[in-house]
């Protein structure tokens, strides 16, 4: 089956309101509830995959006033959330569906369950209330409801995403298309797109950029973009292209880690990803003599290089995919915005994931801002340093003879070789979380 770029957009770009991970969490304790004749509950038992775990311990979670929590997210979805939202499913809670929630917490209704031997995005809750038992099952994709039940039987529902079972997405075939193209064939999918695609860019870029404008006005989460510019002001440091990258891109991770309730334009399931993906781009147009449908294709380019490699690597795992994924994307469109060949794409891409491979993902917080700031100034030095001919060899560690073959690789170190590290990981973080310290 063949896609177009379109497709790509429409199912790997959407808006999310916080983390995806407790949204995630949310959305399944949202379309659970919706089953049952009212939102009152008993009890919310919740089973998740050792990613979403992990990420979910410790982000804050948008309009609750930096509360945070796997439990307290299941409750605020079963208290005030739409799951027909999808990943905005809290866009509607107010004041008193957090008190709620937060009070169903203190009360015991909430069990987080650890399933340490699950691969893969697997996001399940079960709700008890009145004598009914309601659950929702979402797998693989942050927003892939593929079952309802309610007290034993299967509810056919439009929140069950089309043509999808457990175990299956929608997303699927088209991972399986684009691990059959090559750089050429995913840099001219951009040579597809029409008014309606632009218009769709443009609004990433809206929606992202009131992300960075927050942080940098508030100086929300760990205040890595805001400080960044206060440097720059003092003349402590000199505000450059690359600069420029890290202060827009970090200061949008901080709102958005902050809990500040502005969605983000997410890109492979990620909204961080999405902020990584769109905004370093967006940042290194105001030094170049260009035009806006240029900007917006460097941004698609970023999107389709995005969701190529986390075909490989899947959509969690031990490796920041803020950095070698839309690290790989946001590098590869400043290379195209600059007037870069596909060879020169090739040689940002391998520059990139020589530089960033070994980050490691430790979970969703306010830190991850400075990860976000890593990833966008070295996507724009790994563009200029392969426009001057600097490039990485096919000898050197995991770097392939082809860009192609080094995102494999990248996604065989993501998918195989740090199994065991992301365990350690979650580990630490589980030791640290009950410590009477």
């Amino acid at each position: 089956m063949t896609y177009t770029v379109k497709d790509l957009l429409r199912l790997e770009v959407a808006p999310a309101l916080g983390c995806t991970e407790p949204v995630a969490v949310a959305l399944a304790a949202a379309a659970a509830v919706s089953l049952l004749p009212a939102r009152d509950f008993n009890s919310i038992d919740l089973w998740l995959d050792p990613n979403v775990y992990k990420n979910g311990l410790a982000v804050m979670i948008p309009g609750t006033g930096g509360l945070s929590g796997l439990d307290l997210a299941g409750a605020l979805g079963a208290v005030g959330g739409d799951p027909t939202l999808k990943l905005e499913v809290l866009k509607p809670l107010t004041a008193e569906m957090v008190q709620q929630a937060s009070a169903a917490v203190k009360a015991g209704k909430l069990k987080v369950h650890l399933l340490k031997d699950q691969v893969g995005l697997h996001v399940q809750a079960r709700i008890s209330a009145g004598g009914h038992v309601a659950e929702a099952l979402i797998q693989s994709l942050h927003d892939n409801i593929v079952s309802l039940v309610l007290d034993g039987e299967n509810v056919d529902s439009p929140l069950i995403s089309k043509g999808c079972a457990p175990g299956k997405t929608g997303l699927d075939d088209l991972e399986d298309w684009l691990k059959t193209l090559d750089l050429h064939d995913l840099i001219s999918l951009t040579e597809d797109l029409d008014e309606e695609d632009f218009a769709f860019l443009r609004e990433g870029v809206d929606v992202n950029m009131r992300l960075a404008d927050e942080g940098l006005r508030f100086g929300l989460g760990l205040g890595v973009g805001k400080t960044l510019e206060r440097l720059a002001r003092q003349r402590l440091i000199r505000k450059d292209m690359i600069l420029s990258a890290r202060i827009l891109t970090s200061a949008a991770s901080d709102a958005r880690m902050g809990g500040a309730p502005l969605p983000a334009m997410s890109s492979a399931g990620s909204g961080n990803h999405g902020l990584t993906a769109i905004l370093p781009i967006w940042a290194v147009k105001d030094y170049l003599d260009v035009d806006e449908t240029t900007v917006l294709k460097a941004i698609a380019l970023s999107h389709v290089i995005t969701g190529y490699v986390k075909a490989y690597t899947g959509r969690l795992s031990a490796v920041c995919g803020c950095s070698v994924a839309a690290g790989a994307g946001a590098t590869a469109g400043i290379t195209y915005l600059l007037g870069g060949t596909a060879q020169h794409i090739a040689g940002a891409i391998k520059n990139l994931t020589e530089d960033l491979a070994g980050i490691i993902c430790d979970g969703a917080k306010a830190g991850c801002a400075l990860k976000l700031a890593t990833a966008a100034g070295t996507a724009v030095q790994a563009a200029l340093f392969s426009l001057h001919g600097v490039n990485v060899n096919f000898t050197d560690g995991i770097i392939g003879q082809s860009p192609e073959e080094t995102m494999r690789n990248v996604g065989t170190l993501a998918s195989e070789g740090m199994i065991e590290t992301d365990r350690t990981i979650l580990n630490i973080m589980l030791e640290k979380q009950f410590s009477d310290v």
